[in-house]
């Protein structure tokens, strides 16, 4: 078998297969990218350099070390392992890209077909009942015998999945139809049954309890292998770029709020706290950056006249104080409210930029809800209570900017300074009511600014009974914020002003 590495002094990689490599390295690299994972020139050449002592056919040590080059971010891991997965599926160990060829070192369409036909396992066990099979499944898995795991899972895929080239069926189809065949559900059951018979747990609740772990361990890296199997069957019959638009899935940044699932709501707020403190570590730096404030050229000129008129040492205007005091007010309806809860967890994350938060919800009604989140150690509590404790609602539920809006004028509207950033959220769809935009009017006089964020694509904005324009005439600015990206950019943007 060939192996990868440098050429004694020469720092290139020398194995036949050399040119197959680098097209599916720069192939994986270009798939990131559109991912969204900011992978530079300087992290690409770094990972080619890092695959010079690596051999393509070391899954484990290839993944570790590109992941170590390109990753930046724990975040971005989970898309990077989808689309590594997906790239590499057809090396694994004890198959070289490279062999097989006479010639000039480029895998032929024949190399592949070998390749894959190697790594089946299913040829060899062609002859085995489903009884049999299942017996040495459970007999590896009781034996953690990883490489007859793999072989395993490969026969019970071929045998099971019912697997056809061309069929557009998602592997989740697949791998339901395999887990099923082998009664995944049971086979829990059977290694605990085994273990006991065999003495090997120990006495209590909680010696079984730990045994049940390992088993539960032990079925779900079965899971992923006959997963990681269909998966390189389906690059194998599809190519790996179509593979690759087919599995990607958005960055925790880059996920739409409006239409986030629970799994990646629990994402996005896990990833609030390190994303704020990396934007206030940048905003403080900025900030310093610019201490010193514009030049004073009248105290520069007169300081000056001891030195004879020499401006040796400028002056500097006093800088007006950075942090704005912000009010937020937002539509929690259930259209935006995924929304304005995850906004407003943001927005309190990023209290020591501020040097004060306020903020009101609304549907028809409004209410302030400031006293909750002082209220709360915890942001998701804090939240909790907004969503059942605020008084919202004022005839029937559905959204009235407009009222809301006349309410908050009414009761608020003194409380405006020229400190004062308010930032409006909601989709500005208003059920057809009066927009009272006149109210908007007033707070933009005495705020210093006055923003809005719409959840919404623009696409979609004024169509429908969405009065966005209207609105829009007396905001400094209307932004499309539709995911954390876009949020965290409007943010460092308002603390900047």
């Amino acid at each position: 078998m060939r192996t990868y590495g440098p050429d004694s002094g020469s720092g290139v990689m020398h194995a036949p297969g050399d040119a197959v490599m680098l097209d599916v390295l720069q192939g994986f690299v270009h798939e990131l990218r559109s991912a969204g994972l900011p992978v530079s020139m300087t992290e690409n050449l770094d990972a080619m350099r890092a695959l010079e002592h690596i051999p393509f056919t070391e899954r484990d040590a290839l993944k570790a070390a590109l992941g170590a080059t390109l990753v930046k971010h724990h975040g971005h891991w989970k898309v990077f392992e989808t689309v590594f997965d997906v790239y590499f599926s057809l090396f694994s160990a004890g198959v070289d890209a490279g062999e097989g060829g006479e010639g000039d070192g480029e895998a032929s369409a024949a190399d592949w077909e070998q390749m894959r036909a190697a790594m089946d396992g299913a040829g060899a066990m062609g002859d085995v009942s489903n009884e049999d099979l299942a017996k040495m499944l459970l007999d590896a898995l009781m034996n953690m015998d990883r490489e007859q795991l793999r072989a395993l899972a490969a026969a019970a895929v071929s045998r099971f999945a019912g697997m056809e080239p061309g069929r557009p069926v998602g592997g989740a189809y697949y791998l339901y139809r395999t887990l099923r065949q082998l009664d995944s559900e049971g086979l829990v059951e059977q290694m605990m049954e085994q273990a006991r018979d065999q003495g090997q747990l120990g006495e209590g609740a909680f010696d079984e309890r730990l045994a049940r772990e390992d088993m539960d361990g032990r079925l779900k890296l079965l899971k992923e292998l006959i997963e990681s199997e269909i998966r390189r069957r389906l690059v194998a019959d599809r190519g790996v770029e179509a593979m690759a638009r087919t599995l990607r899935k958005p960055l925790p940044e880059d996920i739409d709020f409006m239409h986030a699932s629970r799994e990646e709501m629990q994402a996005l707020q896990r990833s609030i706290y390190p994303l704020t403190r990396a934007l206030a570590a940048r905003l403080a730096q900025r900030r310093r950056h610019r201490r010193r404030g514009q030049l004073d050229f009248r105290a520069t000129v007169r300081h000056s006249l001891s030195y004879g008129g020499v401006p040796l040492e400028p002056k500097f205007k006093r800088p007006r104080p950075s942090k704005p005091e912000i009010m937020v007010i937002a539509d929690i309806s259930g259209s935006v409210a995924s929304f304005a809860r995850f906004t407003l967890q943001f927005v309190y994350a990023m209290q020591s930029e501020f040097s004060k938060v306020r903020s009101w919800v609304f549907i028809d009604g409004i209410d302030e809800v400031t006293r909750f989140f002082e209220e709360s150690d915890d942001i998701s509590d804090a939240v909790h209570r907004v969503n059942t404790e605020a008084d919202v609602v004022w005839v029937d539920g559905h959204s009235d900017y407009g009222h809301a809006f006349e309410v908050w004028h009414e009761r608020h509207i003194k409380e405006i300074t020229k400190k004062s950033s308010v930032i409006i959220l909601g989709d500005a769809r208003n059920n057809y009511h009066a927009t009272q935009a006149w109210t908007l009017g007033e707070m933009r006089k005495r705020a210093r600014r006055l923003f809005w964020l719409d959840p919404e694509p623009l696409g979609y904005w004024d169509t429908g009974d969405s009065v966005v324009s209207e609105y829009a005439a007396y905001c400094d600015g209307v932004y499309e914020c539709r995911n954390l990206r876009q949020l965290q950019k409007f943010v460092a943007d308002v603390v900047d002003v």
